[in-house]
């Protein structure tokens, strides 16, 4: 088991009974020997839809409860929903998810009451974990007080006060509900606002949706929904409920990273912190203070941390996947919400459709007017991690390699090392690759200036790290 970029992450068979157990009863001597919380506090476990969720929560639950802590259970709920709700009542937590990774994997996320670990954070649990495995480590699931009503109840109120009332009216919107946790909320709020709703493609079983590599069936999914339904919109979130999906009204998906920018003006935003694999052409789109940091939630937080500490104020974040993070309370056009500095899928889905209504657009005019460089995501999945290592090592060498890898493609004009290898082209184009941090993925991004393009330097970037795989029989 380790740390990816957002939470501990591993197979069903390796983290189900001793290994859940051990982290949960970890994390509750991290917080206690730190201060962050004592003997007696309450501690809320939160879980995703995937089939594992419920036995590993259960197994959390039992340890926690013997490590001195008082576990409160959420039920299912978007991961948002119960950082927001930890937050409110002073407690740490734990999510049980994988997010949008396949259900033979799953995973935890850890919060403090002021929010998500950090980096240190992660150590100290990492290290307290290794102290006591060579213990008796206790599995015994146990049960708890159900807070699941209370805990949904409050976000919902947050989600609901983003817009003026009927602000979405006229509009005919799809959600795509399949297996992700924020599926009633999307329907609640999408109507709330006065839209008409099609509900679509309910599953009982578990669909990894990746909103940062939408997948080709969905995204012909999408599209067929779109014309068959006429809608204006479809939304939808990932498996927890914290990286948004939002298509026009072709059924094509908007990047995550638009999605960010158009919350931050709709925010009003005076810094926004987002990763190295956003969009390069944020910059030009906005008046605020662009930070730019390594992949991962945890880095942005710190770099909204930064900002805070600065005396900055109107401060945000949000990550290529779309999933947006407040450290400033914010007025909106529906209310005030308070800070979440956590990634939340429903502000950014709110924000574009509302600035579409506004401007009565379609959201394919919106997204173009903002003339951002056409980007692109994939992932080579069950991709080794040595082989990923390997890789980078190679291209991190002294001398010519990175630009030898690259010349099939193009010259090398410049590169940045911030987290994995981002190449600027002499032509402008931008290839990055990436190991994933949580996952045995290996992600290439890249920027052109068309749709075209764009897919076809994907497809080449995608081909030359196949070729080095199988020329180095790893």
């Amino acid at each position: 088991m380790k740390f990816g970029t957002s939470g501990l992450r591993g197979l069903v068979t390796d983290l189900e009974g001793r290994a859940s157990a051990l982290y949960a009863q970890a994390f509750a001597v991290h917080l206690i020997r730190s201060g962050l919380a004592k003997a007696g506090d309450h501690v809320l476990i939160g879980r995703d839809f995937r089939p594992s969720s419920p036995s590993i929560a259960a197994t959390c639950i039992g340890a926690l409860e013997r490590a001195g802590l008082v576990p409160l259970d959420c039920g299912a709920l978007p991961t948002p929903a119960l950082a927001l709700y930890g937050m409110d009542i002073g407690a740490a937590s734990l999510m049980i998810t994988g997010s949008h990774i396949p259900a033979d994997r799953n995973g935890i996320k850890f919060y403090r009451a002021d929010g998500e670990i950090d980096k240190q954070d992660e150590v100290q649990i990492s290290a307290i974990a290794a102290e006591l495995a060579d213990t008796e480590i206790d599995a015994t699931p146990g049960t708890a007080e159900d807070r699941s009503e209370a805990a949904n109840a409050l976000f919902a109120r947050r989600v609901l006060s983003i817009l003026p009332a009927g602000a979405l009216t006229g509009l005919k919107i799809g959600v795509y509900q399949h297996s992700t946790v924020a599926r009633d909320l999307l329907v609640e709020a999408i109507r709330h606002y006065g839209a008409e709703v099609v509900e679509l493609g309910f599953s009982e079983d578990f669909i990894p949706v990746d909103t940062e590599a939408v997948s080709p069936e969905t995204i012909v999914a999408l599209r067929q929904w779109s014309r068959e339904h006429g809608l204006d919109a479809i939304v939808s979130a990932d498996g927890d409920g914290d990286r948004p999906l939002l298509s026009d009204e072709k059924g094509e998906p908007l990047r995550g990273d638009l999605l960010g920018l158009i919350s931050s003006l709709f925010l009003g935003a005076d810094v926004v912190v987002t990763p190295v694999t956003s969009n390069s052409g944020i910059e030009a789109n906005g008046t605020f203070q662009v930070v730019r940091t390594r992949v991962g939630s945890p880095f942005v937080i710190a770099g909204m941390s930064e900002a805070l500490a600065e005396g900055r104020e109107k401060i945000m974040g949000f990550e290529a996947n779309g999933g947006l993070l407040t450290a400033s309370s914010f007025s909106l056009p529906g209310g005030k919400i308070s800070p979440l500095p956590t990634r939340d899928s429903f502000l950014p889905i709110l924000a574009p459709l509302w600035l579409a209504a506004q401007k009565k657009l379609r959201l394919s005019q919106l997204s173009e007017d903002f003339r951002m460089p056409v980007a692109a995501a994939d992932r080579l999945e069950n991709f080794p991690t040595e082989t990923s290592s390997a890789l980078m090592a190679h291209l991190r060498q002294s001398g010519d390699a990175l630009s030898a890898f690259l010349s099939p493609i193009g010259k090398v004009a410049k590169n940045s090392d911030i987290d994995g290898l981002r190449v600027t082209l002499d032509d402008g184009r931008v290839v990055h690759l990436r190991p994933s941090g949580n996952a045995p993925e290996m992600r290439c991004y890249v920027e052109a200036p068309t749709d075209a393009a764009a897919a076809q330097l994907l497809n080449d970037g995608l081909a030359l790290i196949r070729r080095f795989a199988i020329e180095r029989n790893i």
